[in-house]
């Protein structure tokens, strides 16, 4: 044990201390004792080394296309009109005021057809399909209440701005129907992004080639256009949606007009 030798001197000539814990410099690597460890005290040659920022670098992102926005996502959010990229808070049409939200398309022939068909099926005649929307109108009522003491939705809104509907949810559902409600001054789309949130639907609607989840009418199963407010279809002059009536969200062929019958969702309206 006599020729042991343990520890290291410091380095600075003044002092020259045997430190047995000695401290290394991260910058010149040389050897201090406790009281010359900082840079200052030992005067160090070496300029700390400036890292370069690292909030350029990074995963690739996809920056919103809408005026003065700074937002980005990860993933690309297209909208299927203009085929722009938007963060999640412009991916609406009204919401990145859409270059093509004016572009009304025409209506195919073969969803008018249907939709006839449907209506005919169900009423019989006009009479009788203006009896049944009047008794719709008169079951929402009634409903309306139920749905106020449970309905899920946004607590945040108004009371003079909310609608409330039995949302019945797609097939493959988990759920039959939830009770919720929305702003009246919502469009379609973002009643349905909502909705799927509440839901814990699978949303791909950013997706062209997906299967779309649309919203459609009680009475006729017509897919209601995205665009449209929740506002617009309660004031509709012959099937409008009722406060306090049912809703159905299902997943639809980019093509498909609508379901051909609402009975294998609502039982009863």
């Amino acid at each position: 044990m006599a020729g042991l030798d343990i520890g290291k001197h410091c380095q600075v000539d003044s002092c020259n201390l045997k430190d047995f814990l000695p401290f290394v410099c991260d910058f010149c690597s040389g050897v201090y004792c406790l009281e010359h460890r900082s840079r200052d005290t030992h005067s160090c040659s070496k300029e700390p080394v400036k890292r370069e920022s690292q909030t350029a670098v990074g995963s690739s992102s996809y920056p919103c296309s809408f005026e003065d926005c700074k937002g980005k996502e990860l993933l690309p959010v297209l909208c299927p009109q203009c085929e722009k990229q938007f963060c999640l808070a412009h991916r609406h049409q009204d919401d990145h005021k859409c270059e093509n939200l004016e572009v009304q398309k025409p209506r195919m022939s073969a969803t008018k057809e249907l939709v006839q068909k449907i209506v005919e099926s169900k009423d019989g005649s006009k009479s009788k399909g203006r009896k049944g929307a009047k008794n719709a109108a008169t079951a929402a009522k009634v409903a309306l209440m139920k749905l106020k003491l449970h309905a899920a939705g946004d607590k945040g809104l108004p009371q003079t701005e909310r609608a409330y509907f039995q949302v019945y949810l797609p097939k493959e559902a988990k759920d039959c129907s939830q009770s919720m409600f929305f702003s009246s001054k919502w469009s379609v789309g973002k009643v349905v992004d909502y909705a799927a949130s509440l839901a814990s639907l699978k949303n791909n609607n950013n997706i062209l080639t997906a299967k779309k989840l649309r919203l459609c009418h009680p009475q006729t199963g017509e897919a209601l256009r995205m665009d449209d407010t929740l506002l617009s279809l309660l004031a509709h002059p012959e099937t409008p949606l009722h406060n306090g009536g049912n809703m159905i969200l299902e997943y639809l062929d980019n093509e498909s007009p609508g379901l051909e019958d609402v009975s294998d969702y609502i039982t009863s309206t």
